[in-house]
């Protein structure tokens, strides 16, 4: 008898509830907590709700790591309906997550936790490979060692259109956002060892900002996987997401391209008017 394998992840990997309904995929939330009520990740809470709370208090939201009894029933349920877990968790330089679920999957012999070492559809893109490959009929460890390889291969960035959050939040110093808001300038963020870095910083208008970053994230595509592209966003206007798709398909005619949009929790430290594209690179590209 095949092996039931269901793939899962904390609700930072960001993919739309389309792609979760078609690969079969369920979350389990952060919390993020407003007003000391802590509510979760795209139940209870929205995007939208905490940059109206932001604009009416000034204060961030804080985000929750999923504890390890929350990980332990999630787990719990599905292996009583008989499947093979492979859980998908945020960076673990990141959260507190990935440590948590590690706990309670040791309580089971047939759950697997991967540390994406990423964020929002970084992770994701890992997610849909492991459900293509479950779809294939591989065995679980064979996903797990594959996906573990691939961490390297993802390609996973975003401009930040203002720094208010980050800097609200303590992730940036107020000479650097004083800086940034009088150059007009639009930090270029990408993810490396399961960290967030600067990578280059763009100055203009964010429309613009966003055609040129596009286009210098891909260059000419030889490298890129076009199975699956992620652009993701947080509260950007549609205009210009759509956009940014249609650049995306000019630039790789063969892709399939995702629009999505970040949850609570990856919109908390980000703030509104963020947006990413991300994808994975093939493996010899990021060998040389």
């Amino acid at each position: 008898m095949p092996e039931k394998i269901i793939i899962t992840s904390d609700s930072t990997t960001d993919l739309s509830p389309e792609l979760q309904k078609q690969y079969h995929i369920q979350t389990i939330p952060l919390g993020v907590t407003l007003n000391d009520i802590t509510l979760k990740d795209g139940i209870d809470i929205w995007p939208d709700e905490i940059y109206t709370y932001y604009d009416m208090t000034g204060k961030l939201p804080k985000t929750t790591a999923i504890n390890p009894a929350e990980c332990t029933v999630f787990f719990s349920r599905l292996v009583q309906d008989g499947y093979t877990v492979i859980h998908f968790t945020i960076s673990s330089e990141m959260s507190s997550t990935y440590q948590n679920c590690c706990l309670a999957a040791s309580e089971f012999q047939n759950v697997y936790v991967i540390d994406t070492l990423n964020l929002s559809t970084g992770g994701g893109l890992l997610m849909l490979a492991a459900a293509e490959m479950a779809e294939q009929g591989y065995p679980a460890e064979k996903i797990v060692e594959t996906c573990l390889a691939m961490r390297k291969q993802i390609d996973s960035s975003f401009i930040i259109d203002n720094l208010e959050f980050l800097y609200a939040g303590g992730r940036c110093s107020s000479l650097q956002h004083l800086g940034a808001n009088l150059l007009h300038l639009k930090p270029c963020i990408i993810v490396q060892d399961g960290k967030m870095t600067v990578d280059r910083k763009y100055r203009g208008k964010f429309a613009d900002v966003l055609q040129k970053y596009i286009a210098d994230r891909i260059g000419d595509g030889a490298d890129i996987i076009t199975s699956h592209v992620f652009i993701t966003h947080a509260g950007c206007e549609e205009s210009i997401c759509q956009q940014c798709v249609q650049l995306v398909h000019q630039l790789l005619p063969d892709a399939t391209v995702h629009l999505t949009r970040a949850g609570a929790t990856i919109s908390s430290h980000c703030g509104r008017n963020t947006l990413g594209v991300l994808f994975l690179r093939k493996p010899e590209s990021c060998n040389e």
